[in-house]
């Protein structure tokens, strides 16, 4: 399995002495957007060897770190009872955290699919799922689908967390977190990783490639385990191709023609259509890896047999290795769009297997807990939480 390429740009040991300062007594950390600690979760076991060193410690009480930090889970620096007492401080004295935010509330919906909010240092809130499955062959898959923003700037039509406004990109350790909090939640390994949360991956590319390392390398999730979705931001899907991950590229296309797509997915104004599914084809073979489109069916709107003839011939014209995944539209409050009718979404599959399509129907998963696909908002997600409050008293957005 290839590895995917390392987001920073500096080497190993460059890199680490412009986090981390030579010895304890540089206390100030550099502050990062939203957060005013620097986080150990997402560094790799060299560079927690470095770090260590960089303290004035034995590179050993690096690997002692990752230890805590991937295996035992600590969630302070105050638990790392392994290492010595002058290291824990020290560690606090250069202005170092774990970067483990509290578990706010989380809900659980029938089919088992749970919904966690974590409360982020700057006490706004960001929402992760945790997806079981069993399959027929007696196995269990646990699916995390993570955030990458705090809410979502793009705000296409149909998903509620457009709807809720945008506050800023996560930092990559609060990305990481989201999948030790499900398999805490679920005590069991999480096996698949899906960056269809709250907000739009490409928008902070840096922040997901450098989650999606740590995913690979410390949490031994395989790269073709890991799907990163996009609605479509110019230039970046030519920066993904670029680091050749064996991941799935998943694109939420919505809609066969620019004209439509534009009413639903407003960004696509900058974003033509053409351009988009040229980049597609580049992307497929830059890396091998077919491209996953994501088109949500929305009853009147793009659901009829002229929609999936006209995205069957707009797929062919761009070549192969393409799959369809149809999403019945999941619906949320203040939303005028309706769920098709089923014979209405098995007619759209027929139309696109007739025509050689690939395609495939969602399960819908967690709709009873306002954790299926597109209805992903909390009233924290723009503005933060003034105070601590009881988990009990938060009021999630009905979707």
């Amino acid at each position: 399995m290839a590895a995917p390429q390392h987001v920073r740009a500096a080497p190993l040991a460059r890199a680490l002495r412009a986090r981390a300062s030579a010895t304890a007594a540089a206390a100030a950390p550099a502050r990062s957007q939203g957060t005013s600690r620097r986080a150990l979760l997402g560094l790799s076991e060299p560079e927690l060897r470095q770090l260590a060193v960089d303290l004035g410690q034995q590179s050993y009480r690096g690997k002692q770190l990752h230890d805590l930090l991937y295996k035992s889970r600590a969630k302070q620096i105050d638990e790392f009872n392994h290492v010595p007492k002058v290291f824990r401080e020290a560690l606090l004295g250069a202005g170092w955290s774990v970067g483990r935010s509290p578990v706010h509330h989380a809900v659980t919906a029938s089919d088992g699919t749970t919904k966690i909010l974590l409360k982020l240092e700057d006490n706004r809130l960001i929402e992760t799922v945790g997806i079981p499955v069993d399959d027929d062959k007696g196995s269990s898959r646990l699916t995390a689908c993570v955030s990458s923003q705090v809410g979502c700037p793009l705000r296409c039509s149909f998903c509620a967390t457009g709807k809720g406004g945008f506050a800023r990109n996560l930092q990559s350790h609060e990305i990481v977190e989201q999948v030790l909090a499900i398999e805490e939640t679920f005590k069991h390994r999480v096996t698949n990783v899906v960056f269809m949360g709250m907000g739009e991956p490409m928008l902070n590319l840096k922040s997901v490639l450098e989650a999606h390392r740590c995913f690979n390398k410390e949490l031994k999730i395989g790269q073709r385990m890991m799907t990163i979705s996009t609605v479509g931001v110019p230039n970046t899907i030519k920066m993904l191709a670029s680091h050749k991950l064996q991941s799935t590229l998943a694109v939420s296309l919505h809609a066969p023609n620019q004209k439509l797509r534009e009413t639903i997915v407003p960004s696509a104004k900058s974003y033509p259509l053409g351009a988009l599914m040229d980049d597609c084809k580049n992307y497929f073979l830059e890396t091998g890896r077919r491209v996953s489109f994501e088109y949500t069916l929305l009853a009147g709107i793009n659901d009829e047999k002229e929609h999936a003839e006209e995205l069957a011939e707009l797929l062919r014209s761009c070549g192969g290795g393409y799959h369809v995944n149809l999403i019945p539209y999941n619906p949320i409050e203040g939303s005028e769009y309706k769920r098709p009718y089923r014979k209405v979404v098995q007619a759209f599959v027929d139309a696109l297997e007739a025509r050689k399509i690939t395609v495939s129907v969602r399960q819908t998963r967690g709709l009873d807990a306002n954790a299926a696909c597109g209805q992903l908002r909390n009233e924290f997600q723009k503005n933060p939480l003034l105070e601590s409050s009881p988990s009990t008293e938060l009021n999630l957005v009905p979707a």
